[in-house]
């Protein structure tokens, strides 16, 4: 992998003019964040455009543009063919599609005529490395970045940020792998800082209240959605709620009365029939940027990369670029106020989903968005469908939404680990049954997602249906 990025370390370094192309979501916005930053430094000039998807129409007109080498983050691996002919550089670790990019490197040697063989890229995949797990986007681009130069150490908090946006940490919270040894370079420039605490998100900026009220990963029996219950929780618990009249937060805690927190819920959990993994959850590896303001949710890794996804998921995704370069102002306010209305957006996704309700097959189960769900946060709501207890987790699930820009549908579906450990491989199911329609798809395997016509979706289902059948032992 060293030996790969210096290679487009140098070609990205030897370009007069570059164009990076990311992604839309917090992985994108810190993949291109980080290419753009190290770019500067080395005096290149450098334009960023932001995409939700890089399909056929996308690629031709990008073939139609005037424009320097490409760099593609966070996406290109699935449109390896269609790039050929391009002057461009990829840095991905969605996983490939073709059979030839899915080979090991030594398999793949024995391929004649390999046809993408002019295209420098950088995927976890081709490296036995599990993009999904072990490398984000802005990982492998970061590793670009550090081969440019290696005063580019400092841009490891971002890739930290990428990775954790991208829900790679495992059970636990920890970044395994590759993002690891990122993590270790942010430690050591002393830009990132790692510890043992509560994973409830909001920990950081809300008040204690209402980090417990909005949980949802794991869900807190009585407390979840239940205000008063909550601040009686924490008064049963002598835990003071205000603080020279304002609200306490989590990190201003002391450890036992942290403590007697955590073990109240866990007690709860165990009480209603929860099982022990849920629990667990409720502690784990958090990752904090020092450099950030103490109390605000840009000093937390997942409060931060909550705050880029949505401005990706509304088209925004400059204004993400500017805070993470350092803006702390105009575009920081832009920024909270894209996530205000999109956590406004999410709330009133996830009631419609409630009064339709969530359709289950013999393999898995789905919602249909229609144009109630924008297709944008399609594949955020699924996900917060299937953590919510409401739903069996031990099936993956299936979301549809009408496409806003384009003629079709937007499929996204979920999974969890443990349907992973058992064979689910999201990818190829919505890559193989999307192209069985008419359409086209990829991702991860605990996460993907897909394009096809309308009135497609039966059709669809089906074949999804046939394919986890025969990944999963039922």
């Amino acid at each position: 992998m060293k030996k790969k990025a210096g290679e487009i370390a140098e070609k990205v370094l030897s370009a007069e003019e570059v164009q990076i192309i990311s992604h839309i979501d917090a992985d994108g916005i810190t993949s291109a964040s980080i290419a753009y930053r190290a770019l500067e430094r080395a005096g290149e000039a450098v334009e960023v455009e932001f995409i939700k998807q890089l399909d056929e129409a996308k690629i031709e007109e990008i073939r139609d543009g005037d424009h320097g080498l490409l760099w593609f983050t966070d996406l290109g691996s699935g449109q390896i063919n269609s790039l050929k002919g391009l002057d461009c550089v990829i840095t991905d670790h969605h996983e490939p599609v073709n059979r030839e990019e899915k080979l090991g490197i030594k398999e793949r040697e024995n391929i004649l005529n390999y046809s993408t063989s002019e295209i420098l890229k950088l995927n976890p995949h081709h490296h036995g490395i599990n993009g999904a797990k072990e490398l984000s986007g802005s990982g492998t681009t970061y590793l670009v970045a550090k081969q440019m130069d290696r005063k580019n150490k400092d841009l490891s908090k971002l890739a930290v940020l990428g990775a954790v946006g991208d829900l790679q940490a495992s059970e636990g919270g920890r970044l395994i792998g590759k993002n690891r040894e990122i993590l270790q370079d942010g430690v050591e420039e002393g830009v990132v800082e790692k510890r043992t605490d509560a994973s409830l998100y909001g920990i950081e900026s809300r008040p204690i209240p209402k980090v417990l009220e909005y949980a949802s990963d794991p869900i807190l029996p009585g407390l979840s959605g239940q205000e008063s219950a909550c601040v009686n929780f924490l008064v049963e618990n002598d835990i003071q709620l205000k603080e020279n009249g304002r609200w306490n937060r989590w990190y201003l805690l002391s450890k036992e009365e942290k403590r007697k927190i955590l073990s109240g819920l866990a007690k709860r959990m165990l009480n209603q029939g929860f099982p022990v993994r849920n629990v667990k959850r409720l502690i784990g590896e958090i990752y904090e940027f020092p450099e950030e303001e103490r109390g605000t949710m840009l000093h937390q890794a997942k409060e931060f990369s909550t705050l880029l996804n949505s401005c990706g998921r509304y088209g925004e995704g400059k204004i993400g670029l500017k805070v993470c370069l350092g803006d702390r102002d105009e575009y920081l306010k832009k920024a909270k106020d894209l996530l205000e209305g999109h956590q406004k957006i999410l709330v009133d996704c996830l009631d419609y989903v409630e009064s339709i309700g969530v359709e289950e097959r013999d393999h898995f189960q789905f919602f249909h968005g229609q144009d109630r769900i924008p297709d944008t946060v399609v594949g955020t709501v699924a996900g917060m469908v299937l953590s919510s207890g409401d739903v069996d987790k031990k099936l993956p699930i299936v979301a549809f939404a009408r496409s806003d820009e384009r003629d079709g549908i937007k499929v996204s579906s979920r999974g969890t680990k443990q349907l992973v450990d058992k064979g689910l491989d999201l990818s190829v199911i919505m890559d193989e049954c999307s192209k069985e329609v008419g359409g086209e798809g990829g991702g991860h395997d605990v996460a993907a997602g897909a394009f096809i016509p309308h009135g497609k979706e039966e059709e669809f289902l089906e074949e999804v249906g046939d394919m986890i059948d025969s990944q999963l032992d039922w």
